[in-house]
């Protein structure tokens, strides 16, 4: 059976999840952004809005992946009463 997609895909729209893991967090955001526009637009056909919607959980994950990693990175500066600057784990939540 042969089945066209009833619309122009995004360029990125056939990459693999390994391929995802190495988008950077703006690219993935900007990807996501744009899949929810098209869903949104309802000018997608049903399989297509599925495959694209399981994209964007993918890009999502990705994208909740890549934000937690940045949140461990950030430091606060604590300056001790003594005048010594030392960090420690910001609490951001």
């Amino acid at each position: 059976m042969n089945v066209k997609s009833a619309g122009p895909k995004s360029a990125a729209a056939g990459k693999t999840p390994d391929e995802i893991k190495e988008l950077t967090f703006e690219a993935a955001l900007a990807e996501l952004e744009d899949i929810v526009s098209r869903l949104e637009g309802g000018k997608v056909g049903l399989e297509e809005s599925i495959a694209i919607y399981e994209r964007g959980a993918a890009l999502k994950a990705h994208c909740e992946s890549k934000l937690k990693s940045a949140q461990a990175r950030v430091d606060k500066i604590v300056i001790g009463s003594r005048g010594d600057v030392t960090t420690e784990a910001a609490d951001l939540s």
